[in-house]
């Protein structure tokens, strides 16, 4: 039996984006890609926001660090 990911982001909250963004139906592979996509941006974002912390000489990651990180 194969071990199945862990899930960060719950396939309910993909769904409710999507319906938000005008969906009437979502397939659960559309789900599932979204919140692939998602997770990959997230971990990016987040490992460029802990960088800027540490250029800042902080151990603290600040909503500031986030937001320049999301620019880039």
């Amino acid at each position: 039996m194969a071990a199945t990911p862990k899930r960060l982001i719950p396939l309910a909250a993909m769904e409710k984006l999507m319906k938000q963004a005008g969906a009437s139906r979502v397939s659960e592979s559309a789900k599932e890609a979204l919140k692939n996509v998602l997770e990959e941006l997230a971990s990016s974002v987040a490992a460029n926001a802990v960088k800027f912390a540490q250029h800042a000489g902080r151990k603290t990651v600040k909503a500031g660090d986030i937001t320049l990180a999301a620019k880039q």
